[in-house]
């Protein structure tokens, strides 16, 4: 389904409609809101606050649609004058300031990875085109060592002593760990009121390798106000890293009329995040059973983690067959070794409201156990429950409808 289609695809499935209405307080493994206790999930309170967790300032974020009409300071193409979209970033850091600056990308599929680094101005990176058009991508896989990831990733010196984006490459060029990890991503951003639309960025290791642990991120982006417009991100694992590069400052991210693909945790990270009138599609072709879409890593004190509304969740035709698909999970990032610590491991919280979810979904268990600790799912349904206990998980469901929406 084209992006374009997409949100009147989900209009014809939001509540008002035949389907029967999902009622609160569902069980321990399928927990439901009531109206009331939904009612503070709104995009507005996700975006209300900026700074630090332990001192939120009120700074309500409202974004506007991106706009890019007769905006392009540089443009990037084969015929062009900056002939990737990173010789175009490096330009616009050298300019400096703290306007705005528009890069225009020309249709085609531009091969390597995309670092923009802290200190550039705000960026709106935009297609010339339909999505499916302005293709960056690039092969990484996060079980490669640092040097080898370098030499891919750098093979003609394009990152070089002195660039912009040289302190972005050395971080993981020099990593003393076994594997490159989260640095296996085509496009990485570290700057504040980043824009991206009408692209599509893929990490192309897909089903190359096995089921196994292979991150391979197509985006990460690390800092606040990051907007997202008829974007279309594939990968496998890992597709989406929705971060805050400072764990102790908040990230607020918005992501609309956009495609998301992959088979595990292929939207994930700490930000607070709202996603609306977007599709995303788990995939079997890797990874036949078990695929997972969402895995949040809040501060386990901040309520407000993932929100995904006026959303699809789909399956294909395999997980259709075979309904072992889950919508998410949390992360517990940093527990291996200790196991989940009631507030102090990040505790995961989303909410799936107003959406639609396909077929292809573990219905009685659509919630899997956390991923680093596999701490077993389980939510509160008692009557004046605390929505952020922390001896609980933070994953619930509002008003949704399709398939999956009904347990047996």
């Amino acid at each position: 389904m084209r992006i374009a289609l997409l949100a009147a695809a989900v209009a014809l499935v939001l509540p008002g409609t035949a389907h029967a209405a999902q009622a609160a307080p569902g069980t321990a493994d399928r927990p439901v809101l009531s109206a009331a206790e939904a009612a503070p999930y709104t995009a507005a309170h996700y975006f209300r606050r900026s700074g630090t967790y332990a001192a939120p300032t009120e700074d309500p974020w409202r974004p506007r649609p991106i706009s890019t009409r007769g905006r392009a300071d540089y443009v990037v193409g084969a015929t062009a004058r900056y002939t990737t979209v990173q010789q175009a970033v490096n330009a616009a850091f050298a300019a400096g300031g703290t306007e705005r600056r528009y890069v225009r990308i020309l249709p085609g599929t531009y091969t390597g990875t995309v670092f923009i680094p802290a200190g550039t101005p705000p960026l709106t990176l935009y297609g010339a085109g339909r999505p499916e058009d302005v293709r960056l991508e690039y092969t990484l896989d996060a079980t490669a060592t640092p040097a080898a990831w370098a030499a891919q990733v750098n093979p003609s010196g394009q990152y070089a002593e002195g660039d912009p984006a040289w302190a972005m490459f050395q971080s993981c060029a020099t990593k003393t760990s076994a594997t490159v990890g989260l640095c296996a991503t085509v496009v990485w951003a570290q700057i504040p009121g980043l824009q991206l639309r009408g692209m599509t960025i893929t990490n192309t290791l897909l089903d190359t390798v096995d089921r196994g642990t292979h991150q391979a991120l197509a985006l990460r982006t690390d800092d606040d106000r990051t907007q997202l417009e008829r974007m279309r991100l594939i990968s496998r694992q890992d597709t989406f890293l929705v971060n805050a590069n400072d764990p102790e400052r908040i990230a607020r991210v918005s992501v609309r009329d956009s495609y998301v693909e992959g088979d595990t945790d292929f939207v994930f990270g700490r930000a607070a995040a709202v996603f609306e009138h977007t599709r995303f599609h788990l995939v079997s072709s890797r990874k036949p059973s078990g695929g997972v879409i969402f895995a949040p890593n809040t501060a386990p004190a901040y309520p407000y983690g993932f929100l995904v509304r006026h959303c699809r969740l789909t399956a294909d035709a395999n997980y259709q067959v075979a309904p072992t698909g889950h919508f998410g999970r949390s992360w517990d990032q940093g527990a291996s070794t200790t196991g989940y610590l009631p507030g102090s491991t990040p505790n995961g919280q989303l909410v799936i409201r107003d959406s639609y979810l396909g077929p292809g979904f573990d219905t009685a268990k659509p919630w899997s156990p956390a991923a680093t600790t596999a701490r077993p799912f389980a939510a509160r349904t008692d009557p004046g429950r605390d929505l952020d206990d922390p001896g609980f998980n933070r994953l619930w469901e509002y008003r949704n409808v399709g398939e999956s929406a009904q347990t047996p």
